[in-house]
């Protein structure tokens, strides 16, 4: 069987998640990593769920929990975050949230419900590489979101146009975001719903790290900041994704979306062709938890997070050379490091790999155009502090033995 002959044309832009490929590196002891963006297990509220499973299972819910459901996911855990929603200024209610396997599939989602073949995403340059793993699949072009440049609406439809399809959404994670550790301001958050309102477009909002905010002035979520301008989310072009993955437990694969109910009864008709609905039984012990728990959970990751950021920018001040800058975020797991133009971040990590046993993530991958090779994105979420002193001292030491022989 010659199995390239029957493969879909989008086939061909499916690639592997280079984070997924290096997280295998984590089962090795001597690897110090720094590349897989994801929470410490150990902050994990483990009793929590052993308490909730538990309970489930001992009253007429574990009946429901092992029973098929609705799309749209469990009424009680929508309550919640519906109350949560509103604490931050996006009042709605239950058929405005969609609850998802993980903020991951709102984005194949939504992906699909706006893309065809030769359409433009705008993203941010760089962007979350899932996002473009997501978005790939349906084989639109990219072109770069940016809030500060002076390109108008009319040049972003020129481009597109020319490229065979139209602008269909812009994309972008406004808070701490994955791989760069930028927080938006409030006048770029406007920049980005002003340019969308400009091209008639949505706007998603990746809000995956929102709640980890270590200090810095809060920002409010741009749809938040549209309600206020429109009165109702009805009348709003803000997509919100949220997830409990950086929280709670990535696990239990459970996110959501909030929007305009056109948009959410159009995805519920998505998860009903897809996978029916997110598992009830994981939906309902999340509901459990985070109603018992979520403010103190989020307290622990604050404080243990932001003391881990702070050790490393630490680090990176004392052990990088003179030509090699970071980012320093005000919350969320990452911080971008930026080399020098001749250093490629995949040939450093080959590099690091073979000699100081360090991993993190090449840069390249999380641009829309395989380009700007000579960043390196570093998370701290699961590093202790003598793991980072040693890391990022070795670190230093290969990037300055690769700029002494380039």
């Amino acid at each position: 069987m010659d199995w390239a002959q029957v493969f879909a044309s989008r086939q061909s832009r499916m690639k592997a998640s280079e984070i997924r490929e290096l997280l295998k590196l984590l089962d090795q002891p001597d690897i110090i990593s720094f590349a897989g963006g994801i929470p410490d297990p150990a902050l994990f509220p483990t009793d929590a769920f052993s308490e909730a499973f538990a309970d489930i299972f001992s009253t007429a819910e574990g009946q429901q929990a092992l029973q098929y459901s609705v799309s749209e996911g469990y009424k009680p855990l929508r309550e919640w975050l519906a109350q949560q929603m509103g604490e931050i200024g996006i009042p709605c209610d239950l058929d405005n949230i969609l609850i998802t396997s993980g903020s991951q599939q709102a984005l194949d989602y939504l992906g699909k419900l706006f893309l065809s073949p030769n359409d433009t995403a705008l993203v941010t340059w760089p962007t979350y590489m899932g996002a473009l793993g997501a978005f790939n699949a349906y084989e639109p072009h990219y072109d770069r979101l940016d809030p500060a440049s002076n390109r108008t609406a009319d040049d972003y439809r020129a481009t597109a146009e020319a490229k065979g399809g139209a602008v269909k959404f812009a994309y972008a994670s406004v808070d701490f975001a994955n791989p760069t550790g930028m927080t938006m301001d409030r006048r770029e958050r406007q920049g980005l719903l002003d340019l969308s309102e400009a091209l008639d477009i949505p706007f998603i909002e990746d809000a995956a790290y929102q709640s980890l905010r270590y200090d810095g002035e809060p920002q409010p979520s741009v749809l938040a900041m549209e309600i206020e301008k429109r009165g109702t989310i009805e009348d709003c072009r803000t997509i919100y994704c949220g997830s409990f993955s950086k929280t709670l437990a990535p696990g239990l694969r459970v996110g959501w979306v909030v929007a305009a109910k056109e948009v959410i009864q159009r995805l519920v008709l998505i998860k009903q062709a897809s996978d029916l609905h997110s598992a009830s039984l994981n939906q309902i012990a999340i509901n459990r938890v985070a109603r018992a728990t979520f403010g103190k959970q989020v307290d622990l990751i604050r404080k243990t997070y932001s003391a881990r950021r702070d050790h490393m920018l630490a680090a990176l001040e004392r052990e990088m050379p003179d030509n090699v800058s970071w980012t320093r975020p005000e919350g969320g797991m990452f911080i971008w490091v930026t080399l020098p133009q001749d250093i490629d971040g995949a040939d450093l990590l080959a590099e690091s790999l073979k000699t100081e046993k360090v991993a993190f993530v090449p840069g390249r991958a999380f641009y829309a155009d395989s380009a700007n090779g000579n960043g390196i994105r570093l998370s701290f979420s699961c590093a202790l502090p003598d793991k980072i002193d040693e890391g990022i001292g070795r670190l230093g030491r290969v990037i300055r033995q690769t700029s002494a022989q380039t």
